[in-house]
């Protein structure tokens, strides 16, 4: 009950603040044209602030109708060309010549999570990096994390090709928040097989900030940030209404996996629509030894949104759905520690079912733009077993007699509200910054047989601020927080949680940043923060097997909350035909919370214990590509990262190695594939040499890959094709941050063809 009043509250609280006030409205237009001053048609043109986009016409023109009176950030982008941005731009304003030139560097030049909101990326504080529109179409993968590696300081935890959690500089699971649109993705951080629940195929971009960014978003964000941007919501150019249909075909070799994506949009008057669906299905994967059994999946995925444009306002309603049924490796791997017979067909499933309504209303006062989220997420997550009488007889014992073999191991279902209140705000020229208000309502319920954790309700609320000063050479960003949050969970047995527990956390977090610009291309940046993370329900909680991770975890209820205080400072480069960054860091956790086996065994499972002590993570990351001739670019990136205990004076565990990668990409026009590419890339990773003492070590590697894309006419329709080529060399490799590394290789040569058009 007090969930659905939360719901309703916020989804009324964000429609009433769309319905106040008197500002007038007009519009934003203008001209983009190339270097030589010929009109472009079919840029994208954004009001990054409202989310919303139009496209220019065959005079390079564009119009957006009855914008509220505020200020606001519009970026421009087109396929082959370099993006710009225009800050500051008021209703009323005609843009006469906004110039885009050919270039192969694609660099988005705003954020919107390093501060809240729309900043020259050039001026955050934060390091931040991105995927834009055209790394997440090459990729296609399923899984956000998979779709992230390239980016420097991040990895994937992956299980096989489908499951993939987002690891930042060493932290993941619930010390990386994963957003979309800046609302909170919640999950059951505990599993490797519970990743963001997010298709990163529906995002424009994803935006990965790399440091703490607690001040802005609470508990959660230790190690950085992942905020997966959807598409905008389109307008109609002087009030004309459109339609457009757009698709995508694609196929993998490795898994034998195909897919297909349906888009639609239109707009009519102030209304602007878009609806996907996206559908993939993939059997086990190959190995160069032959097929890993039991690791197939099939999801169904799709969102649908709609904005009104208003005199005052601007609305947008948005619902997503993310699920299908993933086939997992028993942990314990196939008996003898041996690679997957390709017949083998046994093994836990999880079946996942994420569905999300999210709310957005930007309304204009005359000194600031007030915005509302409010989103409802529902999250399920059921494993079905064939092996539960071995793991847990006490819970077998409540399957009839004769019963099928595949029983359900345990459900969970997480159903959470939040609401988010942010006044974006100027102060003169130089200043500009967003105030706001947080709150959030969740309630876990759990279901047998096996309990993992008890049901239990959690509450949390806070106010923030977080302001940015440009003068001149010199940018600052300062920010404070306080949260305040309620954990109540309720008694089980079956936990040997005789009594209800509550937990209360009052916590302070802060930021200061700095930007030094010495030159228009060349700045220096600094940043310390403070940040923090409640401990989940796993941690505190947890008394049972966990089938498919094949260990029996114990939770400490006393832990405390983790504390992280970071420093990074690092140099930056970008003009139109190079981007260079590179940065260091230290974070220190005090309390970081960890797990680690121990000698004690229940029903032929070892016992898992989570315990705390204080961390050290320090390392950097370098990144640069760079236009050496025409169409030409080579790029390269490095990182690691060294985690210690404090304590112990141990290696923390799972630290990925350091890594090494570059190559080279090669745009080129010409009469039969029109504007085409060609890019190879080599990435090395090391060997760890500083594991944990309870790391499975694997040996280094060195993995090639390639990309060619094209377009190429479609049914009488402009259409693209695009071919991707991983370890094309058929390398066998274990990947140190994979589940299945001690049993099985990674995936051998995989050719994925992808074929799209429209939109």
């Amino acid at each position: 009950m007090r969930m659905k009043l939360f719901i309703v509250g916020v989804l009324a609280f964000a429609a009433l603040s769309s319905t106040a006030g008197s500002q007038t409205s007009q519009g934003i237009s203008g001209q983009v044209v190339d270097a030589r001053g010929a009109p472009l048609p079919d840029v994208i043109a954004s009001i990054v602030d409202l989310g919303i986009q139009t496209r220019t016409d065959s005079n390079g023109r564009f119009v957006f109708n009855n914008i509220p009176s505020s200020e606001y950030t519009l970026t421009f982008r087109r396929s082959g060309m370099s993006a710009a941005s225009i800050s500051h731009v008021r209703p009323g304003a005609t843009l006469s010549s906004v110039v885009l030139s050919a270039s192969p560097v694609v660099i988005s030049p705003v954020t919107v999570t390093a501060a809240r909101g729309a900043t020259a990326i050039g001026s955050s504080v934060l390091p931040v990096s991105q995927v834009t529109e055209e790394g997440l179409r090459r990729d296609g993968s399923i899984s956000l994390a998979h779709s992230l590696v390239r980016l420097p300081g991040v990895r994937s935890v992956s299980t096989g090709q489908q499951i993939g959690k987002p690891m930042i500089r060493g932290f993941y699971g619930a010390r990386v928040l994963s957003l979309q649109n800046g609302s909170r993705l919640e999950d059951y951080s505990w599993s490797e097989e519970d990743a963001p629940s997010v298709d990163p195929r529906l995002a424009q971009r994803v935006e990965v900030v790399r440091g703490p960014a607690s001040v802005l978003y609470g508990s959660d964000a230790v190690g950085g940030v992942v905020n997966v941007i959807p598409q905008d919501i389109p307008t109609a150019t002087d009030n004309q209404s459109f339609q457009r249909l757009g698709g995508e075909l694609y196929g993998a070799s490795v898994n034998k996996e195909v897919g297909g994506t349906l888009n639609a949009e239109g707009a009519k008057g102030r209304l602007g629509w878009r609806a996907t669906g996206i559908g993939r299905f993939a059997q086990s994967y190959e190995t160069p030894d032959g097929e890993v059994g039991h690791t197939g999946y099939f999801s169904i995925n799709g969102e649908a949104a709609a904005g009104i444009r208003g005199t005052k306002s601007n609305t947008t309603l948005r619902f997503s759905h993310y699920g299908g049924e993933f086939k997992l490796l028993e942990a314990r791997g196939p008996g003898s520690g041996g690679e997957v017979a390709a017949e083998e067909e046994e093994g836990p499933e999880r079946k996942l079912a994420d569905e999300r309504l999210q709310l957005v209303n930007d309304y204009t006062f005359q000194s600031f733009r007030l915005q509302t989220k409010a989103q409802f997420q529902r999250h399920s997550l059921v494993e079905v077993s064939d092996d539960l009488c071995t793991i847990d007889p006490v819970a077998c014992a409540s399957i009839p007699a004769g019963g099928p073999k595949e029983q359900t191991a345990f459900d969970l279902l997480l159903n959470t509200g939040t609401l988010d209140v942010l006044a974006h705000h100027n102060i003169g020229s130089r200043v500009h910054g967003v105030a706001g208000l947080s709150g959030m309502f969740q309630g876990n319920d759990s279901r047998g047989p096996i309990f993992l954790i008890p049901d239990a309700t959690t509450e949390s609320g806070a106010a923030f601020i977080f302001e940015e000063a440009e003068l001149g050479r010199i940018g600052l960003a300062v920010g404070a927080r306080f949260d305040a949050r309620k954990l109540s969970a309720d008694a089980n047995n079956a936990l040997s949680l005789s009594a209800d527990d509550d937990r209360d956390w009052s916590e302070p977090s802060a930021n200061a940043g700095l930007v030094v610009h010495l030159t228009p291309q060349f700045s220096l940046t600094g940043n310390a923060g403070l940040a923090w993370r409640a401990p989940t329900l796993f941690e505190l909680y947890a008394n049972g097997p966990h089938l498919a991770e094949g260990r029996y975890e114990i939770g400490d209820a006393t832990l405390d909350a983790e504390h992280g205080r970071n420093l990074d400072v690092g140099v930056r480069w970008t003009s139109s035909r190079a981007h260079f960054e590179a940065n260091a860091f230290r974070n220190n956790v005090k309390d970081f919370i960890y797990i680690t086996p121990t000698s004690q065994f229940i029903n032929n499972l070892r016992v898992f214990r989570h315990l705390h002590g204080d961390a050290l993570l320090t390392g950097g990351e370098a990144a640069g590509e760079v236009e050496v001739a025409p169409g030409l670019l080579l790029r390269a990136r490095h990182d690691f990262v060294h985690g210690n205990n404090e304590d112990t004076d141990e290696p923390l565990p799972l630290m990925p190695a350091p890594r090494t990668a570059g190559g080279a990409e090669y745009h080129f026009a010409s009469s039969t594939f029109g504007d085409a590419f060609i890019s190879g890339e080599v990435e090395n990773v090391l060997r760890q040499k500083r594991p944990n003492e309870e790391d499975v070590v694997t040996a280094g590697y060195t993995l090639l890959n390639f990309d060619f894309g094209f377009n190429h006419g479609l049914f009488g329709r402009q259409g693209r094709i695009d071919i991707g080529i991983r370890n094309a060399a058929n390398r066998k490799y274990r990947d140190f941050m994979s589940r299945y590394k001690e049993f099985a290789l990674e995936p051998g040569r995989n050719i994925m063809v992808k074929v799209s058009s429209g939109l």
